[in-house]
């Protein structure tokens, strides 16, 4: 039998495709219409993707295993705010006060916005700045405000890494010893004083620091060889904001390149594929910090120091300040309203169990800091204890608490430049783990609003953006320069900003979004 010819046959192009309508058979009067087969050359058929289905790949990056996203959210979360900020925060607010503040935000606050974050990042494979208007596209401004507070982060984290470059730099420049051992550098003034383990001898150097000022005996005007240091040689500080930014220390530009070097090599290939950076990352500084904390609780006058974190001062708690500190605490160091949680969450397989993880983690991140605060209020415990200080006027509390206690803790170690070495490192760890974790956030987040425009180019975007990012932490690389750092450390990503955001937030999602 001959081919029966087709009733209806037409092409067009579609898209440069040579496309063919074809209906095979005439339309009967049983039937009233038809099949009508498209036949296209080369054109790729559509595939409609299973979430659970892998066997075409993924189209967005994911995690080797589950474990890969465990140490990524303990790498994010236990960083610099653990290690760093948290042992100031507590010093500044009393102690027990502020830990029990800090509790509560965690139960109540912590916890549930972290896997919330989690969670929701997941779900819809995206990062922090789409994540609200993709639930609740009238509240897009909060996605916003997040990629506004993770930016300002950016700029001052670096620095951070940039004094712990500086200082791992300084520990090889005066061996078999470290810089800030002894009161004999350009930079110290008559007031530095260097404690000995012989009582007597300390009682006699104080008497002999004792000053006449303004008419005014003042007795025990001392300063640590590490406190000049840190002011003088690290910082060249000024003696305040009026007085201008001031010079450009060149040294502390030089590490600030150094930070933003090592920090575009890690993310350039992306987050998740750096799994395996992040194991190393995660469990390094425990390691550290157990050996300093076998160390600082057998000081002398550490019992002091630790009596002092953990009483209660009642005064403190009616004050706005500390509950302020004490929640800022927990949304900085666990990392929530900056949109670091939701691009690690991206990267799950779609039904990947969270919930697990983000407890672990929080623990985690809790502990952490407790480990921190023990060993920093022991180390200012056996400074007050040399000096016959109070623990409330042994240091000035502020950024540069770890950068005094710490290195005061690695002289009393045998081998000092080993453990000066390899706790700056640690620092060097906790600090770029964090900071090329929120760059990711940031870019995650701008590239997911404007993907047909920036994904194809993202490698360009992340090295423009590095370097716009380096540009503005110069001015904190001056004279002046700690007095911004501390006005962008409470006023632009953490104090009131970063609760606001994680407050317009949690409302987008838990009421705007809803619960169901």
């Amino acid at each position: 039998m001959s081919k029966k010819e087709p009733a209806f046959v037409q092409t067009f192009d579609f898209e440069a495709k040579n496309v063919t309508l074809e209906d095979a058979d005439p339309i009967s009067e049983e039937e009233g219409d038809n099949f009508i087969e498209f036949k296209a050359g080369s054109i790729p058929a559509v595939k409609i993707q299973d979430p659970e289905e892998e066997e075409g790949g993924p189209v967005r990056g994911e995690w080797g295993n589950k474990l890969d996203f465990l140490f990524s959210c303990i790498s994010v979360s236990v960083g610099l705010g653990n290690v760093w900020r948290f042992p100031y925060l507590c010093y500044k607010n009393g102690g027990g006060s502020f830990l029990l503040v800090y509790f509560i935000s965690m139960l109540f606050c912590g916890i549930p916005i972290f896997f919330q974050e989690v969670a929701i990042g997941q779900y819809l494979g995206s990062g922090g700045m789409t994540l609200v208007s993709q639930l609740v596209p009238m509240l897009k401004g909060v996605g916003i405000g997040t990629m506004v507070v993770v930016f300002f982060l950016d700029i001052y984290y670096c620095i951070i890494i940039a004094w712990t470059f500086f200082y791992l730099i300084a520990t090889f420049t005066a061996i078999p010893s470290v810089p800030w051992d002894s009161c004999d550098g350009w930079w110290n003034t008559e007031l530095c004083f260097r404690a000995h383990d012989n009582i007597t001898e300390n009682l006699i150097e104080l008497k002999n620091h004792t000053k006449v000022m303004d008419n005014t005996t003042h007795t025990n005007i001392t300063r640590t060889p590490v406190e000049e240091f840190w002011d003088h040689r690290v910082l060249r500080m000024n003696k305040g904001i009026e007085h201008g930014l001031g010079a450009l220390n060149l040294e502390l530009v030089g590490c600030l390149v150094l930070a933003w070097l090592v920090v575009y090599g890690i993310i350039a290939k992306g987050l998740h594929s750096s799994g395996k950076i992040i194991w190393f990352t995660a469990l390094f500084p425990y390691f550290v910090m157990i050996i300093l904390l076998f160390r600082a609780i057998t000081l002398d006058g550490a019992v002091d120091g630790l009596l002092y974190m953990f009483s209660v001062d009642a005064g403190k708690l009616i004050e706005s300040q500390t509950w302020i500190d004490g929640a800022s605490q927990i949304f900085f160091a666990y990392s929530v309203g900056m949109g670091a949680l939701p691009a690690l969450g991206s990267y799950n397989k779609f039904h990947h169990d969270c919930f697990k993880d983000a407890i672990i983690t929080c623990i985690v991140n809790s502990l952490t800091c407790l480990l921190a605060g023990v060993i920093v209020f022991s180390i200012l415990g056996y400074m007050a204890n040399l000096q016959g200080l109070t623990m409330d006027a042994v240091v000035n509390s502020g950024p540069g608490l770890v950068f005094l206690t710490y290195p005061d803790l690695v002289v009393t170690l045998p081998g000092t430049v080993m453990w000066a070495t390899i706790f700056f490192v640690m620092l060097l760890v906790l600090g770029i783990d964090s900071e090329f974790c929120n760059v990711e956030a940031l870019v995650t987040g701008i590239v997911d609003n404007w993907p047909d425009k920036l994904l194809k180019h993202r490698r360009l975007f992340t090295i423009g953006l590095c370097f716009m990012l380096f540009l503005l932490g110069i001015p904190m690389c001056t004279e002046g320069g700690i007095y911004i750092f501390q006005l962008m450390d409470f006023y632009s990503c953490s104090g009131m900003a970063l609760i606001w955001v994680c407050f317009f937030q949690t409302i987008a999602i838990g009421w705007g979004f809803g619960t169901e």
